[in-house]
């Protein structure tokens, strides 16, 4: 893919604290953006686990004097900027919206089926829609519209965490899995019927501290779930289906966990068929607070001590028939995909398969050896 720098960057970058990870000789190195340069961090911190455990992270970054690795436009060339954590477990978590609650109802009840969800969406949304819009999970509210569903027969898994007193968290995929800005999201080849999801990722310490912001790609496979919630691992993580970056924004006193909670995620897929499709996740329709669900995450009964980082999930599924009437949204290989919202910039990539994206050889132990070879560990 050509991406140029103004294509990922945010709306104010120039006043942005924004930190990543680039591939140079020698292994992935920590950096930060300052003009267009990507300034070389490893004295400060060798890994994003160790800078997101620092103390004031925005201002010590600021401050930082380090080599210039190569200009955001190589990195971009080369393919070379990688998602911004190395580490940190990757956690999501689910049914966080109210509207995208009801399309895991729907996956649910076809059981994998996208012509049986067309016929569900319509007969459910009308009952779903009405009950949970604006309930607070765990309130009285909520538990009287599981009464009320109950009683019709509409209860479901789904709707247990969706409004229950229990947020679903779960492991998105590996340590140093994710990819980054400009590289291939990857599809199990068996699945039919999948979408992307447009997330904001919160970057938290091994303290439960939320100390930045990026955006993140959930890309989920509906057909797979929607047989069975146990497949959940097969749903979500394949080879280059977990999708974070371009850079994560540390907070600091121009950018803030209230930001992130007004935020709106756009998401646009354009397809080789010409076919386009773009919406918006609102973080105000948010069911749980994004600090509510680090809470769930993080504390005296689970541990991180890499730190973490959390895709909040999202309230946009797209619907749209791309085919036949009543198929719905599917991905097709090729179809660029861009995730964006103004103070965060936009993450781009492009579709395939999970067997012919790059495969994913660079791990712990890689990561490792070269910050031993560097005098880095």
């Amino acid at each position: 893919m050509k991406l140029k720098p103004e294509d990922i960057l945010p709306e104010d970058a120039a006043d942005a604290v924004l930190v990543g990870r680039v591939q140079r000789q020698g292994g992935p190195h920590v950096c930060v953006l300052r003009g267009w340069a990507l300034i070389d961090l490893s004295l400060l911190a060798p890994t994003m686990s160790d800078l997101f455990d620092l103390d004031r992270i925005a201002a010590r970054v600021k401050a930082h004097g380090g080599p210039v690795l190569c200009s955001l436009s190589e990195a971009l060339e080369t393919g070379s900027l990688l998602a911004p954590c190395d580490l940190q477990a990757v956690k999501a978590a689910g049914v966080t919206f109210a509207d995208s609650l009801i399309e895991r109802v729907i996956e649910e009840r076809a059981k994998g089926d996208v012509g049986a969800a067309h016929r569900l969406r319509g007969e459910l949304a009308g009952a779903f829609g009405g009950s949970l819009k604006g309930v607070r999970p765990g309130s009285i509210e909520a538990e009287e519209a599981r009464r009320v569903l109950m009683a019709g027969g509409l209860w479901s898994q789904y709707l247990e965490v969706g409004i229950g007193p229990d947020a679903e968290i779960f492991t998105k995929a590996q340590p140093l899995s994710s990819v980054g800005c400009g590289a291939k999201i990857g599809l199990h080849p068996k699945s039919q019927w999948n979408n992307p999801e447009p997330e904001i990722v919160l970057a938290v310490s091994s303290r439960g501290e939320i100390v930045g912001a990026t955006l993140g790609n959930d890309v989920n496979l509906r057909d797979f779930e929607g047989r069975s919630a146990l497949l959940l691992s097969k749903a979500k993580d394949n080879n280059a289906s977990s999708v974070i970056g371009p850079f994560v924004r540390l907070f600091d006193d121009l950018f803030t966990l209230e930001d992130v909670n007004g935020a709106g995620v756009h998401l646009r897929v354009e397809g080789l068929d010409q076919f386009v499709v773009e919406g918006t996740n609102s973080m105000r329709e948010i069911s749980r607070p994004p600090a509510d669900l680090v809470r769930a995450t993080i504390g005296a009964e689970h541990q991180y001590p890499d730190g973490l980082m959390l895709f909040l999930g999202t309230m946009f599924v797209p619907t749209v028939d791309r085919g036949a009437k009543g198929e719905g949204f599917t991905h097709k290989l090729g179809d660029v995909v861009r995730v964006s919202s103004p103070r965060l910039g936009a993450l781009v990539n492009e579709v395939t398969t999970s067997d012919l994206a790059p495969p994913w050889t660079s791990g712990v132990r890689a990561l490792m050896k070269s910050l031993a070879a560097r005098g880095l560990a």
